[in-house]
């Protein structure tokens, strides 16, 4: 009998349709989804389906993956993406048989589409000078794989981008019988530009890491050294190019550039703290919960409100940063779930250049406790995530106005809300945050009270 195990983050789309396929399938016996802590209703919709869901010990598809396994009871273990509908209708079949006949002991499947860039231009070159006998595989980064548990047992997880080329290695480590079989026509999406820098890196440093930990003397120096020079040389030429280039660095607001929220001690200031921590208990929905908490400012006047913005302090060297960012060449912004006229008060104290936030609406300088959530928040056609209302839409839209890629980005957040953000700027930053899956998203985490460490990644 065989267990599917589908590691997952975020798929509300599709998994039920993926459950329901595997389930089709008479000699799958178990299906184990791993949740990463989702926020929307995967594990809702998967539990639903008949799937046995955990949530795992750690945020990451390596952990993910190996939390399910452990908890496999077959001999025959099948990884399968939560993102796809559908799967060709024979493949569980065609990755499974020859395991079950004891032809093999690994399947890595492939399917119809040309190797992504990760593929041809690091994974493959470094195969062939550190593990030539793997560099024929076709598609060496593929997470659609089957196997016996006896040899996942004992195999190291990478938690990160280099997890399935890991695999594969540790699988030929152990001598195992491996295969690449064909699946046929897959629709999967290549990765947006902004994420190849870091899976790049994730999958150089896994089959490096392997190289000089099984067998040091298989291992050129020469050739190492060879990569280093490229490398650099390769470095050297796109800097050169990228001090002509648009660039932008976005921060968001509360608990960022402030040393706090706005919100929380206005809250605190007219005794309202309670009612605020009901309301963001009792309402999930996200607009529903900003219309209300906008409530709360009814009857306040203008000069008020702004006393309780300059009682915030900002972090010490924010004007410093934003200076040398300029100098630069860099656009600074501020996208916050805030106000406008906090944000804006704030944009000129730091001598930033714009600001997206909420419109709270105000009669004679005093607050009317309504609320304008502009469009750019809200989830389109071209989302990153599932969300209704999310930063990274803002994102998009001051991107699309400045003609700006993602990859010239730098975005800057400390919570959960800035986490599609961090993820879909060209580079990350998680800046003092508690939030665990911001800091595993971000590029860089800054855990001191300062942003100059940021100044380390703006390309002059």
């Amino acid at each position: 009998m065989i267990t599917i195990i589908i590691p997952l983050l975020n798929e509300e789309k599709t998994i039920a349709s993926v459950i329901s396929y595997c389930q089709a399938k008479p000699l799958v016996s178990e299906i184990i989804v791993v949740d990463d802590k989702s926020f929307d209703n995967t594990v809702k919709y998967a539990a639903e389906a008949g799937a046995k869901v955990i949530t795992s010990t750690k945020i990451g598809k390596g952990a993910s993956m190996k939390d399910g396994m452990l908890c496999a009871k077959n001999e025959i273990i099948v990884f399968l993406d939560g993102d796809i509908d559908p799967y060709p209708e024979k493949m569980i079949e065609q990755m499974t048989g020859p395991l079950i006949n004891n032809e093999y002991d690994f399947i890595k499947a492939t399917f119809a589409r040309n190797s992504g860039r990760v593929t041809e231009l690091v994974a493959k070159p470094l195969l062939s000078m550190f593990f030539p006998s793997l560099s024929h595989y076709t598609q060496p980064l593929s997470g659609m794989i089957a196997g016996r548990k006896s040899f996942f047992e004992k195999i190291e997880f990478f938690n990160d981008y280099g997890v399935d080329i890991g695999i594969l290695i540790d699988m030929h480590t152990q001598q195992a019988r491996i295969c690449e079989i064909n699946i046929g026509y897959i629709e999967n999406d290549s990765k947006p530009l902004h994420e190849l820098g870091r899976m790049s890196k994730e999958v150089a440093s896994a089959i490096i890491k392997k190289a000089f930990s099984q067998d040091s003397k298989s291992v050129s120096m020469e050739e190492f050294q060879s990569i280093n020079i490229i490398r650099d040389q390769m470095e050297m030429a796109f800097t050169e190019q990228l001090k002509n280039a648009k660039k932008m660095v976005v921060f968001d607001m509360d608990d960022t550039i402030l040393k706090g929220r706005f919100v929380d001690i206005f809250a605190r200031q007219y005794n309202l703290t309670e009612t605020l921590a009901e309301i963001r208990k009792k309402i999930t929905d996200s607009t529903l919960r900003t219309k209300a908490i906008a409530k709360l400012f009814r009857e306040k006047n203008f000069g008020e409100l702004i006393e309780i913005v300059n009682s915030i302090d900002t972090i010490a060297d924010i004007n410093k940063v934003v200076d040398t960012l300029h100098e630069r060449g860099y656009i600074v912004g501020i996208i916050t779930d805030s106000y406008d006229f906090v944000a804006n008060h704030i944009k000129h104290k730091i001598g930033a250049d714009f600001f997206l936030a909420n419109e709270l609406e105000f009669s004679n300088s005093i607050a009317t406790g309504e609320v304008k959530i502009p469009s750019f928040f809200f989830h389109n056609d071209h989302s990153y995530c599932l969300h209704t209302l999310c930063k990274s839409n803002a994102l998009d839209h001051i991107l699309q106005k400045y003609d700006i890629d993602h990859g010239n980005c730098i975005a800057v957040g400390d919570s959960e809300n800035d986490i599609y953000m961090v993820k879909k700027a060209g580079f990350g930053i998680a800046f003092r945050s508690k939030n665990e899956y911001l800091k595993q998203t971000a590029d860089l985490l800054i855990e001191t009270e300062q942003f100059a460490p940021l100044l380390d990644y703006a390309v002059q």
